[in-house]
């Protein structure tokens, strides 16, 4: 089988489905947070509901690596084109806008100085969170961002959790 042909049928070679159904997916990214301390896990679950209400468009593309899980929100199911993701680094949660670089922040609540992303810390460990996602300037520039996206967001449909990658722990041993 050609691998256009697999990646179109979403099913490799083998035959054996790339992404988890709905609920198996729900129950494996809860599996990944609860890994977490109870705040950090809790601003995570709280942040995740609030990014689903403003998005009840997008796919959310989940990745867990040895020390990271990545939570991205795209219009699409090309990671390419997320918009945002929410970031858990060790003992923190971070917003991150994928498209971030340009945008105004009058504020200068935005932190990184690569030539695309930029990032909103959201809790770190030991500080008490201040529920940032409320905040009307960090809304503002999450609707900035939404309107400058290279694919714009649908604003409605069913959403979708795609796990992309699991821990090394959790994947099976070659022989």
């Amino acid at each position: 089988m050609k691998r256009a042909q697999w990646l179109k049928e979403d099913r490799p070679p083998s035959g054996k489905k790339t992404e988890l159904d709905q609920p198996d997916a729900e129950e494996q990214l809860e599996s990944f947070l609860a890994k977490y301390d109870t705040e950090v896990g809790a601003c995570a679950r709280r942040a995740l509901a609030k990014m689903r209400k403003l998005l009840p468009g997008a796919i959310e593309m989940v990745y867990d690596s040895y020390n990271w899980l990545v939570i991205g929100f795209s219009p699409t199911e090309r990671p390419s084109e997320a918009i945002f993701s929410i970031v858990l680094p060790p003992g923190r949660v971070t917003l991150c806008f994928l498209q971030g670089a340009g945008l105004p922040d009058p504020g200068k609540r935005l932190e990184g100085g690569g030539k695309v992303v930029r990032n909103l810390r959201l809790y770190t460990s030991g500080e008490p969170d201040a529920r940032v996602l409320d905040e009307p300037e960090v809304r503002d520039l999450i609707n900035v961002a939404l309107n400058r996206a290279k694919v714009p967001m649908p604003d409605k449909g069913r959403r979708k959790l795609i796990i992309k990658s699991v821990s090394a722990k959790q994947r099976p041993r070659r022989p």
